[in-house]
This record gives structure tokens, C-alpha cells and sequence, in this order.
């Protein structure tokens, strides 16, 4: 069983969703990232999803776009990502999620990322733009060394979709809540918790929601209907934020404890 497969057997045990928080690696540096990862560990993640920054993450709403700017202009690259990864994760006792687009995995070379990322202590791989049909080169060399390998769903997926993904992903599956992009909203979508209930008795995985989930209410909502609720721009805007201020990696613990405190 992977450490990510543990984390939900765990959190399934004592009956509650799993908690997981995104940052985007190198924003305001990786140093600083560093500092973060050990805030989130501290504030109840369960398990975490490192955004590798990217110039065109279309995925992305301004929020997390920013931070891909920022952590880009600070130097951060994947051989970054990983080094900090590496020396970061035997001390965090946090399963690591990568979150990254395909383009910098091709430049790396799908077979040196695989290896890297499974000596720097990388659990899982979600890969935004490349869906599980066109995932060939990819998937085979992550799972060879261990990785598990997260596919995307959304509402619009098909039901032949629903099936490849979760034939084709280990770990968990990622629900996008909403068509569009990443960001803070108000209010969840009115079907969300029909939808994900209805999709987590199809699966044989683990299912995870994201995209739009930033208070401690709609966490609790869709931990409901969920095996794991992801929260991203909320953080990520936080640390937009208080950049530079001495209490960034207190503030980010204590959010995150205002998130988690519903699955207590």
C-alpha cells in the first residue's frame, strides 16, 4: 500500500475526509516554501499537493496564475521542486503530491522526472493537462518506481471517462467541483454534492474535490460527500498576502487549522 493509499485508509478508520492543501513551490521562494510545507504538516494536512510553477497554467485562476508568476521570477524549477522535496519530506510524515502541467515533465524527460521524483521522496504525480488516454509515455515509468499516478475528473466527464480514470489512477481521484478554472468562491456549486456522491459509489478510489473550496463550512460540506476536500487559492492568497512578513508560516498554520477544525 503507498503512503498516499495509507493516509486515506487512516483517515477512513477514524471516519472523516482527509485534508489537502496546495502551495505552489517557489512562491515567495523555495526557502520559504520549505517553511510552509512544515506550517501545513503542523496545521492538520493529511496530505499535500506542491504546484510546480508553470507559464501557462490554464487550469489556473488569477490567484494561483500569480504565484506561478512570482515563484517563475524567483528562479524555482523543477530540479528545485524536487531538491526541496527531498529534503523537506522525511521530516514533514506528510504524503507529497506533485501538481504540475505536462510541458516540464517532457523537458525533463518522462523517465529522469520518474526517477528523480522517487528519490527525492515524491509520493503521487497529477499531471493537470494530460488526461489518462494520452498517458503512455507517462504512467508506465511512474508506476515502475512507485508513484502513484492522479487523474482528473469533472462534471462534464463521460461515463466511459469516469471508468478509464479510475482504471488508470492510484492513490485517489481529483474531482474539479466546477467547470473553469481555480479560485476562492463563495458558494459551492449547486449540484457539487449530488455529483460527488453519486461519483464516489462508482469509483474504486479514493475520491478528492478541489477547485473553489476556501472556508471551514464548505470544507465540512463536502467532506461529507468526499474521502478528501483540497483547498488551494484560499492558501495560495494567503501567502500573496503576508510575502515577506515574519508570521507567513504562523498565519498559514493557523488557517489551516480553521480548515481541519470541521473534521476534528
Amino acid at each position: 500500500m503507498s503512503a498516499i493509499s495509507e493516509v486515506f485508509s487512516r483517515c477512513r478508520r477514524e471516519r472523516r475526509a482527509a485534508f489537502i492543501p496546495f502551495l505552489t513551490a517557489g512562491d515567495p521562494d523555495l526557502a520559504t516554501t520549505g517553511e510552509l510545507l512544515h506550517a501545513l504538516a503542523r496545521g492538520g494536512a493529511d496530505l499535500i499537493e506542491l504546484g510546480v510553477p508553470f507559464s501557462d497554467p490554464i487550469a489556473d485562476g488569477p490567484v494561483i496564475q500569480r504565484a506561478s508568476t512570482r515563484a517563475l521570477a524567483s528562479g524555482t524549477k523543477l530540479s528545485g521542486v524536487l531538491e526541496l522535496v527531498a529534503r523537506e519530506r522525511d521530516r514533514l510524515g506528510v504524503p507529497i503530491v506533485l501538481f504540475t502541467y505536462y510541458n516540464p515533465i517532457h523537458a525533463h524527460g518522462a523517465e529522469r522526472f520518474a526517477e528523480q521524483a522517487a528519490a527525492s521522496g515524491v509520493d503521487g504525480v497529477l499531471c493537470v493537462d494530460l488526461p489518462p488516454d494520452e498517458g503512455g509515455e507517462l504512467v508506465p515509468v511512474l508506476r515502475k518506481k512507485g508513484l502513484d499516478v492522479i487523474f482528473l475528473l469533472a462534471p462534464t466527464s463521460t461515463r466511459d471517462r469516469v471508468k478509464r480514470v479510475d482504471e488508470t489512477s492510484s492513490g485517489f481521484v481529483y474531482y474539479v467541483s466546477r467547470t473553469g478554472v481555480t479560485g476562492e468562491r463563495t458558494e459551492l456549486p449547486k449540484e457539487l454534492l449530488k455529483e460527488a456522491r453519486r461519483l464516489r459509489r462508482r469509483l474504486s478510489l479514493p475520491l478528492a474535490v478541489g477547485f473553489g473550496i476556501s472556508t471551514p463550512q464548505q470544507v465540512e460540506a463536502v467532506a461529507k460527500v468526499a474521502d478528501g476536500v483540497v483547498v488551494g487559492s484560499a492558501l495560495v492568497h494567503l501567502v500573496e498576502e503576508k510575502a515577506g512578513d515574519d508570521d507567513l508560516a504562523a498565519a498559514v498554520e493557523r488557517r489551516v487549522r480553521e480548515l481541519t477544525a470541521p473534521l476534528k
